[in-house]
């Protein structure tokens, strides 16, 4: 289990993190989620006694890392998969962490196995892809096979058939009893492997849920209608004081879209009135809708409009914006420069 108590770094003017407190438990996997700048990295390296808060404590199954005797054993890290020597092969590299720290020499074949890397164990890793790069970066987090997993960005470069092994691999491991804790900018991905999510924004924690109830609770859901008989059916939802908004699907039909309503309420009405559907729908909002409601007042940076007057979505990243002019967000003492 890792548990944040109060944690605080100040760099000089600026807090990068702000008395954060939360706990990642053993068995799901948890998201460790938030804008650019919001202090993700600067946490996780507390975690891992790479840097020293300025108040608080972060400790892992009750001892703070730099504490633990043997803590490959315990704690497998990848913050930053291109940490290695250019020259030497991933054999090697494994071998020299796992010499250094007391582990038999056949787990390197067994992880190197376990990534995909095998055949290219006798490369040097300077030559690798950014994707072969975090198969490395993984393989030497699981080297010591620790029951907890700090991971940064572990999907980066990955191509889809790789994005699904480390969920898979993620949700194994839970499986087993590990505790997992991953971020990353992927959302998407995120919403298909996280069983709990902590989110935070200018270094104060903003939610510390489960990734379904997130979801809910910060983003609404639609039903959409579509029938050969729009205006009879507007009429018996506004009979009954229910609001919609006229819309149209991908092939420009006309439809209904009633917010905040269940598909099992509306087919009720409509059976009630007479009115045939050939269309009774939810639109369920994603992972990104919620993290956009939720985080939008703690973006570091908000682009302008695009090309041609449209206006990105409130909480759109600069990087997003493409050609937009981005500006600094209105000073709150939370801002940092690290990358995420």
């Amino acid at each position: 289990m890792i548990e944040v108590q109060g944690l605080t770094k100040q760099y000089g003017e600026v807090r990068a993190v702000d008395d954060l407190t939360f706990t990642v438990k053993p068995g799901i996997v948890t998201g460790f989620l938030g804008p650019n700048g919001a202090g993700k990295s600067t946490t996780m390296r507390m975690i891992l006694g790479l840097d020293t808060p300025t108040a608080g404590t972060a400790t892992i199954n009750g001892e703070r890392y730099t504490s633990l005797k043997n803590p490959v054993t315990e704690v497998g890290a990848l913050l930053d998969a291109g940490a290695r020597h250019p020259n030497r092969n991933a054999a090697n590299h494994l071998k020299w962490i796992a010499k250094s720290n007391g582990l038999p020499m056949s787990r390197v074949d067994e992880v190197l196995k376990l990534v995909g890397l095998s055949d290219v164990a006798r490369k040097k890793s300077g030559g690798f892809s950014l994707g072969m790069g975090q198969r490395l970066g993984i393989a030497a987090a699981l080297l010591g096979d620790p029951g907890v997993l700090i991971l940064d960005e572990p999907v980066n470069g990955l191509d889809p058939e790789g994005i699904r092994w480390v969920r898979d691999l993620m949700k194994a491991l839970a499986a087993e009893g590990r505790t997992v804790m991953v971020s990353s900018h992927l959302l998407s991905e995120m919403a298909l492997t996280a069983d709990h999510l902590i989110v935070i924004g200018r270094g104060q924690l903003i939610a510390d849920t489960p990734t379904y109830d997130f979801i809910k609770e910060n983003s609404r859901t639609s039903v959409i209608v579509r029938s050969e008989h729009l205006p009879e059916f507007a009429t018996a939802l506004q009979n009954e004081g229910i609001g919609f908004h006229e819309a149209v699907d991908q092939e420009q039909r006309p439809t209904l879209e009633i917010e905040d309503r269940s598909t099992d309420e509306i087919g009720a009405l409509a059976f009630s009135t007479g009115v045939s559907l050939n269309e009774l729908s939810l639109r369920q909002a994603s992972l990104e809708d919620a993290f956009m409601e939720m985080t939008g007042h703690a973006v570091q940076y908000h682009a302008g409009e695009f090309p041609g007057g449209a206006h990105p979505a409130p909480g759109t990243p600069a990087e997003a914006a493409g050609g937009a002019t981005a500006s600094v967000a209105e000073p709150a003492g939370q801002t940092t420069t690290e990358e995420k």
